[in-house]
């Protein structure tokens, strides 16, 4: 899987960045208009960074799985 940088607009609820709004990919704001799945990365695997995950359906209708690197506090969109 191939990780790309990239800058997030949150819903911050009960607690900071709940779930994304809209992600910048290339200057190019992505309005989302769904999570249609999300699931959690524990520590089971130090190599691996606990992170949340989000499954989005974008306002174009594009379908994106974006990582939140809860350690990094970085976020990434998520390429096969």
């Amino acid at each position: 899987m191939k990780l790309i940088p990239i800058d997030v607009e949150c819903w911050s609820g009960y607690k900071a960045d709940e779930y994304p709004k809209c992600f910048y990919l290339d200057d190019v704001r992505h309005e989302i208009n769904e999570v249609t799945d999300r699931w959690y990365q524990g520590d089971y695997n130090p190599e691996w960074p606990v992170s949340n995950y989000f499954k989005v359906v974008t306002s174009t209708g594009g379908l994106f799985i974006i990582k939140h690197d809860l350690q990094a506090d970085k976020w990434f969109l998520c390429l096969k």
